[in-house]
Order: C-alpha cells, then sequence, then structure tokens
C-alpha cells in the first residue's frame, strides 16, 4: 500500500503522532484528577472519625401515648403514636390491619386507614389493602423521644402571612 514502510521500522512523522498523543492523554488524565475530589459525606451528629467502632447508644424511649400528632406539612403520613414493639409485618401477616383496617376499626377504636390505601396506582379501588401500600412502615414511623439529626426550617404558609383563598 502507498504511504506505508514494509519494513516494520517506524517513520518520524507517525513516532511524532504517537508521542503527542501518549501526552495528551496524559495531560488529560492529570486534568480529570484535578476535577474529580474524593469527598466524605458529613456526619449528621457526632464528632467519631468514619468507621471507628463505637458502643451502641441506647434505643430511644417510643413516645407511647396514643396521642395524634399535628402533621408538620401537607402529604405528611402519620406517625404512630403507639409502641409496635413485637408486631409482625411480613409477606404474611400485618398486624397493623388487625385495628385499622375499615371492617375493625369500631371495635379497635383505631383510625381507619386512608382510602387511597385501598387503590391502584391508577386509582382502581380494590376489596383489600393495596399491595404497594401493604408495610405500613415503609411510609409510617413511631416517634421516638430524641433531638432532631438536622434542624427543621420549614415553615407553614399560615406562619408566612398567607391568608387563604375567600378569607377576606
Amino acid at each position: 500500500m502507498r504511504g506505508q514502510d514494509h519494513t516494520g521500522r517506524m517513520t518520524p512523522s507517525r513516532r511524532w503522532q504517537l508521542a503527542a498523543a501518549v501526552a495528551l492523554l496524559f495531560v488529560a488524565t492529570a486534568a480529570v484528577g484535578q476535577v474529580v475530589q474524593v469527598t466524605t459525606v458529613p456526619q449528621l451528629t457526632g464528632q467519631q472519625p468514619p468507621m471507628s467502632i463505637q458502643p451502641a447508644k441506647p434505643t430511644p424511649k417510643w413516645v407511647v401515648d396514643d396521642m395524634r400528632r399535628m402533621r408538620n406539612y401537607p402529604d405528611q403520613p402519620p406517625i404512630i403514636p403507639h409502641s409496635i414493639e413485637g408486631y409482625q409485618l411480613s409477606v404474611n401477616t400485618n398486624r397493623c390491619l388487625s385495628c385499622h383496617r375499615r371492617e375493625f376499626t369500631q371495635g379497635s377504636g383505631a383510625p381507619m386507614i386512608s382510602v387511597t390505601h385501598y387503590m391502584t396506582r391508577d386509582g382502581q379501588m380494590l376489596a383489600d389493602v393495596s399491595p404497594r401500600r401493604y408495610f405500613c412502615t415503609a411510609c409510617h414511623v413511631p416517634q421516638a423521644d430524641v433531638p432532631p439529626l438536622v434542624p427543621n426550617k420549614f415553615r407553614d404558609m399560615s406562619d408566612m402571612g398567607v391568608k387563604q383563598a375567600g378569607s377576606e
């Protein structure tokens, strides 16, 4: 073929091109190395170094006064105001439903689970709790008497001076 050296040696122009490509590769690698910096995620609490072995803190006391709490924001799932220690929650058993299912609320005095828990994601009503809403503790959690991990700066619209529509 035309322009190729069949002796197996590299021509000076090929050497120059190869050297330029290798130099460009080193420069690009160095540039990427400077852009990517390893950072550690800041700790939420405490002064322990990451991955250190520390004794576990005692389990906090759960708030078990059975008082319904005000929600902090619209659409917040209600918290569980009672102990759920020892409750079985598996594919076959959900102890929460023994009190909170529609047909058991009158006898137990527990609030009925929302009708949205009986809907498919397409809005189709079901006779029983939707499988995607079956594991209650995915959204609902018991409340512990502990300080917050991060400060809450949420402000409700009414606290910001916004008036409801039609209140004038």
